[in-house]
């Protein structure tokens, strides 16, 4: 067994062709990380925040979320916001991943704390190449691990 905490990729994504260009061409760039897919911001929600509101612990040691901006239910920006207000979620690297190429919606997610805000295109091989190089950035940034502090 391996000593290495595993980090897992969470795709929060409506989309369903979307989501599976994300995790094909995520795989592609090398990623062998567990990934988990969400379809919505409430299922996002759910996994993160029982029913009164306390964190549950994520399945994987350290998580790196990719969250859609707009879909059904909970909003990608309401779901960046109440992870980022909570003190056992706040450190969770959180990348917005959408087709909103809105300045104001991008400062809006930076203000709520987002990490990366990347637009996703809507030409087919630039969007193939986008996921690309976010695989190559997952590959090489430290996450932290999920829950509060602890050594």
């Amino acid at each position: 067994m391996a000593d290495s905490e595993e980090v897992g990729i969470l795709l929060v994504e409506d989309d369903d062709g979307h989501a599976l260009l994300v995790e094909k061409n995520l795989r592609r760039a090398g990623l062998s990380n567990g990934f988990l897919r969400l379809k919505d911001g409430q299922e996002a929600l759910d996994y993160f925040f029982n029913s009164d509101g306390a964190p549950n612990k994520p399945g994987f040691d350290s998580i790196v979320v990719l969250l859609d901006v707009n879909m059904p239910r909970v909003s990608g920006v309401d779901v960046l916001k109440r992870l980022k207000e909570s003190d056992v979620t706040a450190n969770i690297p959180i990348i917005m991943l959408t087709t909103t190429d809105d300045p104001r919606e991008i400062e809006r997610c930076y203000d709520y704390g987002c990490n990366l805000y990347i637009t996703k295109p809507v030409e087919y091989e630039a969007f193939i190449e986008a996921v690309r190089r976010l695989g190559f950035f997952l590959q090489i940034i430290k996450v932290p691990t999920a829950g509060r502090g602890g050594k």
